[in-house]
């Protein structure tokens, strides 16, 4: 273990496979938890959640999109961003623009509303993580990939969608 914070696991004698499962399993729930406690406090404070963040900065580092150019940098389904322009059209946050000739394209702009929580809303938590793994060695962040590989394959997770 490294010099990290001290974890319930550590105490035991880690080279016992169980003992290693079981700092795998709490490290897992703490980067949900991490997650999760991330989405309460932009819910509480901007009354957005993490994908709706994520829109709101995506329209502000590029200007007005399609859906699926959202959808594209975002990494959800097309069907899934509609959803999250819906909730923030509701709360005045991007509006809905139908600037070409042909009336099905739809172009998202913030809104002005929208473009002020854009430039004062928190960095996504994934900003984070990014920070932390530049600062890291080449070889350790190929070693993370590669564990997080297995873990995914684990789970057979590899042919979902991340949304």
């Amino acid at each position: 273990m490294s010099n990290h914070a001290q974890t319930p696991f550590q105490g035991i004698n880690s080279d016992t496979p169980q003992a290693l499962v079981k700092e795998i399993i709490y490290q897992i729930r703490r980067l949900m938890q991490a997650g999760e406690l991330y989405t309460k406090q932009l819910n509480k404070k901007y009354q957005v959640s993490a994908p709706q963040l994520n829109c709101l900065l995506t329209l502000y580092e590029n200007g007005p999109l399609p859906p699926s150019q959202i959808a594209k940098y975002i990494m959800v389904k097309s069907s899934t961003v509609t959803g999250i322009i819906d909730r923030l059209e509701q709360k005045g946050l991007v509006t809905r623009m139908r600037k070409s000739p042909d009336r099905r394209v739809i172009t998202i702009e913030l809104t002005e509303a929208g473009n002020t929580l854009a430039q004062h809303a928190p960095p996504p938590i994934q900003h984070k993580i990014v920070d932390g793994l530049q600062r890291l060695p080449k070889g350790d962040v190929e070693k993370i990939v590669r564990s997080l590989n297995m873990l995914t394959h684990m789970l057979d997770v590899q042919d979902l969608e991340v949304e």
